[in-house]
């Protein structure tokens, strides 16, 4: 039962995995992109990381695949935030449909 449950972890995270690379194809501007990356990497591959450990059980892989994890969701996240920031710093134009830009808004931190 329990690798039944790991099997479908894995295949919900395969499927958002591919619906990430669709949105970083698909996707107008770096930003839009950004967020598709990132949704695809923390929901995606933490799926598939934890589908894993599920089928594997307790063992130096499990335990590999727990740590990877939570390497990711701390990561991830931090990582696509500081790109955002720097494409933004660069003037990297937002896509014309985009309606509010908060790093505009925000102006400290600025040089």
């Amino acid at each position: 039962m329990i690798d039944i449950i790991g099997l479908i972890f894995i295949s919900v995270g395969f499927t958002f995995d591919v619906f990430g690379c669709l949105g970083l194809v698909r996707l107008p501007d770096v930003y839009n992109r950004l967020q598709a990356a990132t949704k695809c990497v923390t929901l995606g591959t933490c799926s598939i990381l934890f589908g894993t450990f599920l089928v594997v059980g307790f063992n130096a892989a499990g335990i590999k695949a727990l740590l990877c994890m939570v390497f990711l969701i701390l990561t991830s996240p931090v990582a696509a935030h500081a790109i955002a920031r720097g494409a933004h710093r660069a003037q990297v134009k937002l896509w014309e449909g985009s309606i509010v830009d908060r790093y505009k808004e925000d102006k400290e931190g600025e040089f």
